[in-house]
């Protein structure tokens, strides 16, 4: 997940326009299978991140009754490779306890990920260097979990969830060692374990542990380092979906709200649901729903005259993958992430 990813949704419905190319997703002929997928309800979780604790509390307040449990992101890592909580942080979590306690259903997870934050302020986000060291020999390892579950008696957390990305892979088996062992110690104080995988995790060639809850990231099929296009089509979360079959236990599919920016001048920005709306405005043409992704696209020109192309995600988007994802008979989805999504999107997540 990265750090600057914002959020999603708008049909455009904020302003009661009508998209071009906006007919029913779901009238396409995926017969039967579509519907019996569509009765089987959904189980939700989403992430709160600590930079953006204020709006994501705001959106979560409005859920409560659609999910299961939120993920409070982040712990990081200091120069020493010990964990490291930002103020933030520090200052959200104890709302979003608040709120959670509001609904027996929901609970609280701490999410790890393998982002350095240095003295000077400035940070590498997904080290892969930070897990060689965490996972070189069953000591760091253990010293690793000892953290880790004193962090989750610190902060009252409910379960773990470890996304650590881009991993070499030289650390497979020693990861593999850790997840067995960590998943053990939390077991023992009847605590939960998440997994975070990428796309490029290759895990049908690892024998990942039972017991743990994986998660697939079904995102960034376009983003910053790609031209214009949806985070996520219907192929792409097929494809992912499929190869998903193949892990053990309880598996989850992420989900990613929010666009990207596209710049004429090569800068990308990622955008969040109210600012794709508020852009949409200027918009040279109708904004239109690509029919492959359920996601709306348009471009702009801005006060400098340069053109910009914007992509991104409405409810309407997140039901259609949504759909897609329970035809391929998964009924866990996961939201990165809550903050300044539309009416719709909360009212998909609460439902």
């Amino acid at each position: 997940m990265r750090k600057h990813v914002v959020v999603l949704t708008v049909c455009l419905s904020v302003s009661g326009a009508c998209l071009t190319g906006c007919g029913n997703d779901r009238s396409a002929p995926d017969s039967m299978k579509t519907v019996a997928a569509a009765e089987q309800p959904l189980k939700k979780t989403a992430w709160v991140v600590d930079w953006q604790w204020k709006a994501g509390s705001e959106d979560l307040q409005g859920m409560t009754n659609g999910l299961t449990s939120v993920q409070m992101f982040a712990a990081y890592f200091d120069e020493s490779d010990n964990l490291f909580f930002t103020e933030a942080f520090k200052k959200g979590l104890p709302k979003v306890q608040e709120i959670s306690r509001k609904s027996s259903l929901v609970h609280v997870d701490l999410t790890i990920v393998n982002d350095q934050i240095r003295k000077d302020g400035s940070d590498i986000q997904k080290d892969p260097t930070i897990v060689t060291r965490l996972m070189a020999t069953k000591e760091s390892r253990t010293k690793h979990v000892d953290q880790i579950m004193e962090a989750v008696s610190t902060y009252q957390f409910h379960g773990v969830e470890i996304d650590y990305e881009r991993i070499h892979e030289k650390d497979w088996n020693n990861v593999l060692a850790f997840i067995e062992e960590l998943y053990q110690r939390l077991q023992e104080q009847d605590k939960t374990l998440r997994i975070v995988l990428e796309p490029r995790t290759p895990f049908e060639s690892l024998s990942l542990p039972k017991g743990p809850v994986y998660v697939m990231m079904a995102y960034n099929l376009f983003g910053t380092q790609t031209g214009p296009g949806p985070k996520a089509d219907r192929s792409f979360i097929t494809e992912l979906a499929n190869r998903m079959k193949k892990v053990p236990g309880e598996k989850v599919i992420a989900l990613s709200a929010g666009g990207f920016d596209w710049s004429e001048s090569g800068d990308v920005t990622a955008v969040t649901e109210e600012q794709a709306a508020e852009l949409a405005k200027s918009s040279l043409e109708m904004p239109r729903r690509d029919n492959a992704s359920g996601s709306i696209h348009f471009q702009y020109v801005d006060e400098k005259n340069q053109k910009h192309t914007v992509w991104y995600a409405d409810g309407t988007t997140l039901q259609t993958w949504a759909n897609v994802i329970s035809v391929e008979g998964f009924h866990n989805i996961a939201l990165w992430r809550l903050g300044d999504l539309g009416r719709e999107s909360v009212r998909f997540m609460n439902k």
